[in-house]
């Protein structure tokens, strides 16, 4: 079975999830791993050129959550590079050297303004909602909250393993930390953009209103009245780690604060699916001029048509 077509807006925001493969504990937060993930986060956002802007994240020891905005298919190159380089640096520290994640990652659009704080809500909540933590800043792992109840810019290493390489056989290269190596690391900024409704509140404002959440999150979990496992629990489990049992459920087509906008949003994707069914109907049957829906891409050509499709689309 392949997987449900993705659609791009020309510009929007997205709940993004992506979980490790099996579900194993290799994101297991440690000081190495959330200095090595910052700086990949930190250099996707970068290599995005504008096109991608971060607002919230949180890195659990399987998964992780991003809400963004991006423009077009832009969100694509950006968790290609973003998940490409976490799992080769972070593989690399935890000596992992097989399939990093379990499958394609999920972007779900977010449509509204209530729904994108219920989003913030949830990231913010990681950690507590599973009774790992008590409290939202006890978790260990890297996390938007203390650039949303700080300084919005925090600054990561960037491990460049490609001037790593240009520097092969030389003495340089080795060195008791190898890849992490010191002369490897540049420094990278992270920056988080503010909610657009918050935009007009001034800083002490929004910190307000994320103290807000994280106390309604944690009297939450309180009233469950159950204790919770502990930081230290946490870091010392071991990254390789495959848990016996993984909640999975339904991933939504968005998210919404009323059924009217999830009925739009419904019937635009039926609409986008079926128009893609169908030039990739005309296209496969080597009708190359066929066009595809905005911020959709096409399937693959069969090899006896790539040339005939190279030529069409030289000559157009």
């Amino acid at each position: 079975m392949g997987w449900p077509l993705r659609m791009f807006q020309e510009e929007g925001y997205y709940f993004v999830t992506s979980r490790c493969f099996q579900g194993r504990l290799l994101l297991r937060p440690s000081q190495e791993v959330n200095e090595v993930v910052g700086g990949v986060l930190a250099r996707a956002v970068q290599q995005s050129g504008g096109m991608v802007r971060l607002h919230a994240f949180t890195f659990a020891s399987n998964h992780f959550h991003l809400l963004v905005w991006a423009r077009g298919a832009a969100l694509a190159g950006f968790m290609q590079y973003l998940r490409a380089n976490l799992s080769r640096k972070v593989g690399r520290l935890v000596d992992w050297s097989g399939g990093f994640w379990e499958r394609r990652y999920s972007a779900e659009p977010v449509l509204d303004d209530e729904a994108l704080v219920g989003r913030l809500r949830y990231v913010l909540a990681h950690g507590v909602k599973e009774g790992l933590v008590e409290k939202c800043a006890e978790w260990p792992g890297l996390t938007c909250l203390p650039q949303l109840l700080g300084p919005a810019r925090r600054l990561f290493r960037w491990f460049n393993w490609t001037k790593r390489w240009s520097k092969r056989g030389s003495e340089d290269m080795g060195g008791a930390q190898g890849r992490f190596a010191r002369q490897w690391a540049e420094p990278v900024e992270l920056e988080l953009a503010p909610l657009p409704c918050w935009k007009g509140l001034g800083e002490e404002e929004r910190q307000r209103a994320v103290r807000g959440l994280v106390e309604d999150v944690e009297a939450e979990a309180r009233a469950r009245g159950k204790p919770a496992w502990g930081r230290r629990a946490v870091v010392t489990q071991h990254p390789h780690t495959r848990p016996e049992h993984l909640e999975r459920s339904p991933r939504p087509l968005g998210h919404a604060s009323t059924r009217q906008a999830l009925r739009e949003l419904r019937e635009q994707y039926r609409a986008f699916v079926a128009a893609f069914r169908e030039a990739a109907a005309r296209w496969m049957q080597g009708d190359f001029s066929v066009c595809f829906p905005p911020f959709s891409f096409p399937p693959r050509v069969p090899p006896g048509r790539i040339g005939l499709a190279v030529l069409l689309c030289s000559s157009t």
